[in-house]
């Protein structure tokens, strides 16, 4: 992907609905499709982003891109369409600060698998998988997330959820897709 195709979208905040139901999988392959990829990773680069799911732009999609290290550090880039979560059976869950620019500003412990797998299509409907370990495997497992209508904030105890988007509230947010360092 050129990282200067796309235009930048702005970023879909907590509480909008497209964010909170589950995403449509993509049956058409085409230049529009492409497009809205190439847009993605243009508003996740605007955002100094690792990663970012179609409807963080309001688009109803089930298709998340990522540029994100894994736990050697190496970056995974590239773009996933229909992805299916993989974990393990036996899954050694690890806390780590968890962000979300849908909810900007905030940040949260989260457990979350230190492993994780997504298998899907490309933009030209050929099968592929990918298998991530540290940030790459949480990056995986919150757009996914993402996809099925739900945010890091909704993992969280009630009393916790409802601080955090009271803050971010008063947040003004950024352009689009997950900040780096602890933002996902």
């Amino acid at each position: 992907m050129d990282r200067h195709a796309g235009t930048p979208r702005p970023i879909t905040r907590y509480g909008t609905p497209v964010l909170h139901r589950r995403c449509a999988p993509v049956t058409v392959f085409d230049d529009a499709l492409a497009a809205l990829v190439d847009d993605m990773f243009a508003s996740m680069y605007a955002a100094n982003g690792v990663g970012l799911a179609a409807n963080q732009i309001g688009v109803d999609a089930r298709i998340f891109v990522v540029d994100c290290p894994d736990a050697t550090g190496a970056h995974t880039v590239t773009h996933v369409i229909n992805p299916v979560l993989h974990l393990p059976e036996q899954r050694e869950l690890v806390i780590d600060s968890e962000g979300c620019l849908s909810v900007p500003g905030q940040h949260a412990d989260l457990a979350r698998s230190g492993t994780a797998a997504v298998t899907g299509v490309d933009l030209h409907g050929e099968p592929i998988r990918l298998d991530g370990t540290g940030t790459l495997a949480r990056c995986f497992q919150h757009e996914v997330d993402h996809l099925d209508g739900l945010a890091y904030v909704d993992r969280l105890p009630v009393k916790q959820r409802k601080q955090i988007l009271a803050a971010s509230a008063e947040h003004p947010g950024v352009g689009a897709g997950i900040e780096q360092d602890t933002q996902l």
